[in-house]
């Protein structure tokens, strides 16, 4: 049973991925990059690891993507002035 959850969270890891790849509006792109790495930090955590999971969800669900939300704004109004 473990291996089939193993392997539903890393297929849906491989799929947000590719939305985040070849997804051309930015604000969806940001919302896939977040979930990915949010399916990384469940793995990291069945693997057993809690703390490089609780980085894994600080760092890069939280912080990066908080950084990317602002320099799409940031770039949205710089096309309007």
């Amino acid at each position: 049973m473990s291996i089939m959850i193993d392997l539903a969270v890393a297929i849906m890891i491989i799929a947000f991925a590719l939305v985040a790849v070849h997804v051309s509006d930015l604000v969806r792109m940001t919302i896939a990059f977040s979930v990915m790495s949010l399916l990384i930090a469940v793995s990291f955590y069945l693997l057993g690891s809690a703390y490089a999971s609780a980085f894994q969800i600080a760092i890069n669900a939280g912080a990066v993507t908080i950084l990317f939300l602002a320099m799409i704004h940031v770039m949205k109004r710089r096309r309007l002035d």
